[in-house]
Order: C-alpha cells, then sequence, then structure tokens
C-alpha cells in the first residue's frame, strides 16, 4: 500500500475524531463507505451528532457540501432544481437544486413524502438527474448522506426498500460515553470547531483513493466465504428475503475499503465480518419468530457461518 495514503488516511481519521468524540468505529465506517464510493446512512435520534459527522467528513475530505431539510412539504423541484422564465433573456433558464454538490446531506430524510425520497433514487445510483427531459450530470465525486429519526417518531415515512438497497451502508451513533460526553460539554462549540479544520485531502485524491479500493486483492478463498455468507442469507433460516447480487457487490467494496482503511492491500475475513452488518442489516428483514433486531440477527449468522 502507498505509505503517503496510508498516513493521509489515518490523519483523515484523526482529524474527524477532534470533532466527533468517542465514536472512531462509526468515523471509519463512514470513511469507509465513501472510500467505496457508496452512500451513507445515519439511524439515530436527534442531537446525538449525525449532521455534525456529515459536515466535518466533507469539510476534511475537501468537498463542497449542501444540505437540505426534508419535510412533509419538501418537492422534488426544490432538490432538483427548476426552469425559470427570465425576461431579461426570453427564455427558461435552469437554476441548480441542492443535490448538484458533492456532498449532500439529506438530513431527516424520512419526514419527506415517498415523491421526493424517489427523487434521489437517480441521483445515488447514477450520478446524474433528468429534469424536463434533458439529463444534468452531478459533480464528482457525489455522495449522499441521509439522515434518518426512527421510524417511530411522530411524521416519519419510512424509506421504500429500493432507496435502502442505495446506501451502502447504514449506521448508528448512539449515545456519547461519559467521558466524550464531558469533553463535549467542556470543550469548543462544535460549529466553530468545524468552521476551522482544514481539508486533509481534495476532491482528486479521493478519487485516487477510490481506485486504490478497487484494486486491493480478495483472494478465492474470501470470495468463497462471501459467497457463503450471502447464501446464508438466502437459505430463509435468517431473513425473509436474501441480498441481491448489487448487495453482495456492495459488501465486497466497503470490505476492500475497510482493508485500504487498515493499511492492508488484501480483504480478510475480519473485514467483511466487520462491514457486514452495516452494509446488510438495512437491506434485510429477520426471519419471523428470529426474536432479534436486524443487527443482532446479522451477527447472530456470522457466528454461524465457518470461516474457510
Amino acid at each position: 500500500m502507498n505509505p503517503s495514503l496510508a498516513a493521509r488516511l489515518q490523519q483523515l481519521t484523526d482529524q474527524i475524531s477532534t470533532i466527533i468524540v468517542g465514536k472512531r468505529p462509526q468515523i471509519e465506517d463512514g470513511l469507509a463507505c465513501l472510500l467505496a464510493g457508496g452512500h451513507l446512512l445515519i439511524e439515530d435520534v436527534p442531537g446525538v451528532g449525525k449532521t455534525t459527522l456529515a459536515h466535518t467528513l466533507a469539510v476534511s475530505l475537501g468537498l463542497r457540501f449542501a444540505r437540505s431539510q426534508f419535510t412533509a412539504d419538501l418537492m422534488p423541484s426544490d432538490l432538483i432544481g427548476v426552469s425559470v422564465y427570465e425576461r431579461s433573456k426570453e427564455a427558461f433558464v435552469f437554476h441548480q437544486g441542492p443535490v448538484f454538490t458533492q456532498v449532500l446531506l439529506a438530513d431527516e430524510i424520512n419526514r419527506a413524502g415517498p415523491k421526493t425520497q424517489s427523487a434521489l433514487l437517480e441521483a445515488m445510483e447514477e450520478h446524474q438527474v433528468s429534469v424536463e427531459g434533458e439529463t444534468r450530470r452531478l459533480p464528482e465525486p457525489f455522495f449522499v448522506i441521509a439522515t434518518q429519526n426512527p421510524t417511530d417518531q411522530l411524521g416519519t415515512y419510512p424509506l421504500p426498500e429500493s432507496q435502502l438497497d442505495r446506501f451502502l451502508m447504514c449506521i448508528t451513533l448512539g449515545y456519547p460515553d461519559a467521558k466524550s460526553e464531558r469533553a463535549l460539554l467542556a470543550g469548543q462549540d462544535r460549529r466553530e470547531a468545524i468552521q476551522a479544520l482544514r481539508p486533509v485531502m481534495t476532491p482528486p485524491e479521493l478519487i485516487a483513493a477510490q481506485k486504490a479500493v478497487l484494486a486491493v486483492h480478495a483472494s478465492d478463498a474470501l470470495l468463497d466465504y462471501l459467497q457463503a455468507l450471502i447464501a446464508a442469507t438466502r437459505s430463509g433460516r435468517w431473513f425473509v428475503d436474501g441480498l441481491s447480487p448489487r448487495a453482495g457487490i456492495a459488501v465486497l467494496r466497503a470490505a476492500k475499503a475497510r482493508a485500504l482503511l487498515n493499511q492492508r492491500d488484501y480483504v480478510a475475513p475480519d473485514d467483511l465480518q466487520a462491514v457486514l452488518p452495516q452494509t446488510i442489516a438495512h437491506r434485510l428483514v429477520p426471519s419471523a419468530g428470529a426474536g432479534r433486531g436486524r443487527i443482532e440477527q446479522v451477527r447472530a449468522m456470522i457466528a454461524a457461518v465457518p470461516v474457510p
């Protein structure tokens, strides 16, 4: 592995950890997701740092950042943009919406209606939007970092399966431990701290790091293990429906990114096991009578599938 890239990724993780205190595993998950070229869903109660993490990731990676607050009255045109007739030009001129950025924070995505949620699908999958019969490319790199409140809260709409599948990872932050919370209470305001940050990587360097992820080696034995895990999800023992081939490819990309963060040029079984709950739990429904949540069911399945 390139020593300078390894040092840069270490520096990147350390910088984000100064803002998001006591959450290094979640920071590494978020970085692995972006290095793998995926979109990130953060699900948790309000006030635990979801928006702060998204903003810190964007600033530290030197990416243009835009935030869209999803509400019940948000329309697709508010997100994508709209053509407005300008008398001085005697023509309709397209005004870009917040989706034309490099990191889009879709804040509280499940408070918007299904029509607006689905407006993001093409952007997330194709990195483009179609407006009034014209296809418009989005900047590169392009990431969606969405935050989601628990679905049992008032005024939320569950994300459809097709959209959940577009998120490479779904993570939760949870409450900080006592030491980390004390540091937050006694320390600098997080917004001021973010403004003082400087980018650790440039967009071209990030794109180069994403190419390095693709070059991480996955052995035949590792692919056998991944296929065994995918087959277990489809057996009916653990989940109602199993993983799709697209989801399997996503798991492998995430594991390669995790290996790169761990300064290795090959994927180990530990990498697969580390990313599996975050990459597949939001895509699957536990079988009837499982008695476990999605994450716990995935971990139970991992424990039952032997490592080659």
